[in-house]
């Protein structure tokens, strides 16, 4: 049933992006759509959405052959291209205007490592070079500019022209900090996709260090939970936990570890997986209601919010601890779960997720049905993954 279930939800999320997303006006894709799924016209463009919008098409045409899922692929491909892409200092823009002008040209490593994962998607469903080769610039640009030679890890973000930037945050929701888990996440799953298409050296050392940096940095195993901000020299900068964060970074690192087969370093981050996921179903997880946002651990505090994509990150995270330990009740959550996603977070009235409801399960009508941050890459990727 739940594999017959997550086929039919993966084709209503690729109907809903093919139906909605598609800029016939100005090329591209739409900036934004609100709650109701209305269009609002002429809306910035964000890097974030289309690099998420170039590895979903790219995956689903990976994971089954689609003419239609090709060709978005490639329309999203060529509008990267053509208008992200800083031809003179390298990287892509944060964000456009509708017509495709540069209007943020900050080098936000996050978005980078974005690029890089989309383009190695992209390559893998086309063979084109060009696409193999400009994941690998972007990689090098990633490793001159935002590795961090002295300290290790990786900085958040520069000007347009690599040179130092003071304000690094992501969004206007974040601490301004040097280093945090989020971006090296993302780092991650990019590096693991590149080392895969490529196969080269450098590659391979980038994605052991940040293995081993997680699992020696970002995890706290007295509390067994990844923390998420640090300064340049890895003291962290606040006490807040994020279970969606967490129970995705479970996966993405055994992930990462098996692409560079190194068996000792698996059977470390197979051991950390599962008490992360323990202490998630513990704290995170709520029956019958999802998963919660996140924890601020000096206060106790609770963000009893729940967003879309923490849902199906944990039904991810949480079969790969069911398979390392074969016990049911990571089983029975993933059911549990899927069951309150589909009562509560994806929106029968408008299409798509809510981006997020609240304790009561009342959505947000503030927060964008497609935009900036609102992509199908988190609950495809799932619906892909489970299926798989």
């Amino acid at each position: 049933i739940l594999r017959k279930e997550l086929s039919e939800e993966l084709n209503n999320i690729l109907d809903y992006w093919k139906t909605f997303s598609q800029d016939n006006e100005y090329g591209g894709f739409v900036g934004r759509r609100d709650h109701f799924n209305t269009l609002v016209p002429e809306a910035n463009k964000g890097i974030i959405l289309n690099t998420r919008l170039l590895w979903t098409f790219s995956a689903t045409g990976n994971f089954r052959q689609d003419k239609s899922t090709v060709e978005i692929a490639t329309r999203a491909y060529d509008y990267l291209k053509k208008f992200f892409q800083d031809r003179k200092n390298g990287g892509v823009f944060w964000e456009l205007d509708y017509l495709g002008n540069p209007v943020n040209t900050r080098k936000q490593i996050y978005a980078q490592a974005f690029a890089v994962y989309a383009l190695s998607e992209y390559y893998k469903l086309t063979q084109k070079e060009e696409a193999k080769s400009w994941a690998v610039s972007l990689f090098e640009l990633i490793e001159k500019h935002g590795r961090d030679k002295e300290n290790n890890g990786y900085l958040e973000a520069f000007q347009q022209d690599w040179s130092p930037i003071e304000d690094m945050r992501l969004s206007e929701k974040e601490d301004n900090s040097a280093k945090t888990m989020n971006t090296h996440l993302h780092i991650l799953e990019a590096y693991t996709s590149l080392y895969k298409v490529t196969g080269e050296e450098k590659v391979k050392e980038a994605l052991q260090n940040l293995s081993i940096l997680f699992l020696e940095k970002f995890y706290a195993e007295e509390i067994q939970h990844f923390h998420l901000f640090f300064d340049v020299k890895w003291n962290r900068t606040n006490n807040i936990v994020s279970y969606g964060h967490d129970i995705e970074a479970v996966w993405l690192i055994i992930e990462a570890i098996k692409t560079l087969n190194d068996p000792d370093l698996l059977e470390k981050a197979n051991m950390v997986a599962v008490a992360v996921a323990e202490t998630f179903l513990k704290e995170g997880y709520v029956k019958g209601s999802g998963v919660i946002n996140e924890k601020n651990l000096e206060s106790g505090k609770l963000d009893t919010d729940r967003h879309w994509w923490p849902q199906v990150e944990a039904m991810v995270g949480l079969d790969f601890a069911f398979r390392l330990t074969k016990e049911n009740k990571f089983q029975e959550a993933i059911s549990d779960i899927w069951e309150y996603t589909k009562s509560q977070i994806i929106d029968r009235e408008n299409g798509e997720w809510h981006f997020r409801v609240n304790e009561k399960n009342k959505p947000y009508t503030n927060e964008d049905k497609l935009g900036m941050w609102k992509a199908p890459y988190h609950n495809s990727r799932a619906c892909m993954m489970l299926l798989k």
